[in-house]
């Protein structure tokens, strides 16, 4: 009895995960933005500049309408306005609380992974 519990628990959480829809391009870009405002005690280098993750949440906003129709999937979200800076060239890089960096290109691409993954 347990186990047929245990299976229709799973079966039931498969399929409202195959119902629920799957994000548009958008909504992805808008999760990958929010996921750069929730960091807490990281520090966004932008051009030699630090700054919090507001700001740069508030910076990764402004590209995105700045490039207009050139930017339809996050992929390009990324490629073209999460990554580096259009005037140096110089990548962006996060730096978390615990002393750590990566660019802002890994960790966007480590959370549009697992967007895409649910």
């Amino acid at each position: 009895m347990r186990a047929l519990a245990l299976a229709l628990t799973f079966f039931a959480a498969t399929a409202a995960r195959a119902q629920s829809p799957a994000l548009s391009e958008e909504q992805k870009i808008d999760a990958l933005i929010q996921s750069v405002a929730d960091l807490r005690g990281a520090v966004f280098i932008r051009n030699g500049s630090e700054y919090d993750a507001k700001a740069a949440a508030d910076h990764l906003r402004m590209k995105r309408e700045k490039a207009g129709k050139r930017v339809k999937t996050a992929d390009e979200f990324i490629r073209l306005c999460g990554s580096e800076s259009l005037m140096s060239g110089k990548p962006y890089q996060i730096r978390y609380a615990d002393g750590r960096i990566e660019t802002s290109e890994v960790f966007l691409r480590a959370r549009l992974a697992e967007l895409e993954h649910r």
